[in-house]
């Protein structure tokens, strides 16, 4: 096994991927002509949002949508900045509200979380060892 893809459920694909986009400098690799399904280019592992409406198709149950809770889901993306306090005010300008500001951890990491418009949280974090 290895990791395909995480995919994100939110009101509206089309603004995340362009929140994502702005915020954290990625590209759009894809987004299908409905509106439900889009992608980021972010490596070997693909970062993917599909709609509400497709998240009600695929759990018959439904789900927790990302922006439904004050709290945050207990999941996170991370993406690795070289100057992580830029890369959060970015994010912030961009229309993420803070959770933790940039602090270094006791082995040496700097690490800052923020929460998008679609409620996603990101871990913004400097590599590990360097």
């Amino acid at each position: 096994m290895k990791l395909g893809y995480t995919i994100i459920y939110v009101a509206n694909v089309g603004e995340s991927l362009s929140f994502f986009e702005n915020a954290f400098g990625l590209t759009r690799r894809f987004l299908h002509e409905s509106g439900d399904y889009g992608e980021l280019n972010t490596g070997e592992t693909t970062l993917a949002f599909a709609s509400h409406e497709l998240g009600n198709a695929n759990f018959p149950d439904g789900f927790i949508a990302t922006d439904a809770s004050k709290k945050p889901l207990g999941f996170e993306i991370a993406f690795i900045a070289l100057d992580v306090t830029a890369a959060h005010v970015k994010a912030l300008n961009t229309g993420a509200k803070e959770i933790k500001a940039p602090e270094t951890k006791p082995w040496g990491q700097v690490v800052s979380y923020v929460r998008c418009p679609d409620g996603t949280v990101v871990e913004i974090c400097s590599a590990m060892g360097g």
